[in-house]
């Protein structure tokens, strides 16, 4: 489930690691994204929250509205992914997220 490394990509993690405030988030992602796409990645994020927090898959389908495939695969990448979203989760937990 790697994701492979090519200059495009490491392009995009530049460009989104230059961002200064989440008004400059909002700015970028409103261009770069569709309003779905940003929905779905803030859902799965929530999703990931909850799971780390003890929430059960129905319990964070309530309370997000994902499908069951989401909720999955969000869990997957909790036990068998790269350790990203642990990595942010932690680094939320730890007010990293200052200017949100």
């Amino acid at each position: 489930m790697s994701l492979r490394k090519d200059k495009q990509t490491d392009e995009l993690f530049r460009s989104i690691l230059s961002l200064g405030s989440v008004e400059e988030c909002y700015q970028y992602f409103e261009d770069l994204c569709t309003v779905k796409e940003i929905r779905d990645l803030g859902q799965r994020l929530e999703v990931a929250r909850l799971l780390e927090g003890g929430s059960s898959y129905l319990q964070a389908g309530e309370k997000t509205g994902a499908s069951s495939a989401t909720i999955g695969r969000v869990k997957r990448c909790l036990n068998y992914g790269s350790g990203g979203y642990a990595m942010i989760l932690g680094r939320m937990k730890e007010g990293g997220n200052a200017d949100a």
